[in-house]
């Protein structure tokens, strides 16, 4: 029994030694064959000259020059609209009417005081004839004399106020009507017959005939741009043979609040005769001298210190180089000392790479 219990003790001594050695062969085998590191995949795009004045357009419609809001003085119900939009009015041309029915009767009740005003004016000029030769001959007294001579100024005063009020009367009568200011096109109707509209109330857009000209919206950060191109190159999208030269005529002092862009109007130089309001039309900043600047996307760019830098792909290699920046646009930086055009540069992920790290360029290489 004694001698049972001995050997299977040596049998399980046995075992565990042959693990302990089988262990110590896989781990010395594991240890002699290291990990191989993976190589990473990159995002590139090459380095291309481009054209400063090709890369910038601005889409907008065909304005006219002079546009008026054309409203009437006085309050009042429309009764008669003699516009349609995009009717084509002349000058003096009447294009609403209002109801005259209450300012009639201002004009009529000004009407009977100014003929009051008028019979107690002669009333006070006969009087004051009559009793003048009296007091010349001196059979009036001053005091008496001065009463007539008082009353004819009062009279004269009433007249004139009558006259005044009986003007200003008539005139509203007048304003019950509104006219085309100019000959021109209408762009907007914004009221309809039956409508209550107040004094000053815009209800008509009038463009007048003669010059046009562009509106587009520009950007905060194209301003100085455009400003400063040399050339505006302006071309119509149902005129497909014409390109005539723009020039700025004026930039809203403050931008849109809701689109956060700039209003400008671009004259037209020599416009074509077919050319019509609310055509679509693209304005580009053309560069004479075709100036080629490289631009490298914002993304490309990492930080070191007080110094930008982009990481350049060289035969499966990154190396990181100092450069020197100039312009920002959108998603886009102009890059002006440091790089070459054909050279490639990793656009993505530029924070995880390390310098001399071997990379793999992916499909979509740009």
């Amino acid at each position: 029994m004694k001698n049972k219990r001995i050997i299977y003790s040596a049998l399980v001594l046995g075992v565990l030694l042959l693990c302990v050695v089988a262990g110590w062969a896989v781990k010395g085998n594991f240890q002699s064959q290291p990990t191989p590191q993976e190589i990473p995949l990159v995002r590139t795009a090459t380095v291309k000259l481009t054209g400063a004045g090709e890369e910038l357009s601005y889409s907008g419609k065909v304005r006219g020059r002079y546009e008026s809001q054309l409203a009437f003085q006085v309050n009042g119900k429309i009764i008669k609209r003699d516009v349609e939009l995009g009717s084509t009015v002349k000058t003096g041309q009447i294009l609403m009417q209002l109801d005259p029915i209450d300012i009639q009767q201002g004009v009529n009740s000004a009407k009977a005081q100014l003929a009051s005003a008028e019979s107690q004016f002669q009333l006070a000029k006969d009087n004051l004839d009559r009793f003048q030769k009296l007091y010349t001959d001196r059979l009036l007294s001053k005091a008496e004399f001065d009463n007539y001579r008082n009353a004819y100024e009062m009279a004269t005063a009433g007249l004139n106020q009558a006259r005044a009020q009986y003007t200003d009367a008539s005139n509203k009568y007048n304003y019950c009507f509104l006219s085309a200011n100019a000959s021109g096109v209408i762009a907007a109707v914004n009221a309809e017959v039956g409508q209550v509209i107040g004094a000053g109330q815009p209800v008509v857009t009038l463009i007048r005939d003669g010059e046009k000209e562009l509106e587009i919206q520009v950007p905060e950060n194209r301003l100085e741009e455009i400003r400063d191109a040399k050339r505006l190159e302006v071309t119509f999208w149902a005129l497909s043979n014409v390109k005539i030269t723009g020039k700025i005529r004026e930039v809203a002092p403050m931008a849109d609040p809701a689109s956060g862009t700039y209003r400008m109007r671009i004259s037209l130089m020599n416009p074509p005769a077919e050319l019509k309001l609310g055509m679509t039309a693209t304005v580009r900043m053309a560069d004479d001298e075709q100036t080629k600047m490289l631009y490298i996307p914002l993304s490309a760019i990492i930080q070191t210190g007080d110094s930008p830098g982009v990481w350049v792909v060289n035969e499966g290699l990154i190396r990181l180089r100092q450069v020197t920046l100039g312009s920002f646009g959108d998603d886009r930086v102009q890059v002006t000392e440091g790089l070459n055009a054909g050279e490639r540069v990793v656009i993505a992920g530029v924070h995880k790479l390390q310098a001399g790290q071997k990379v793999r360029l992916g499909d979509d290489a740009q």
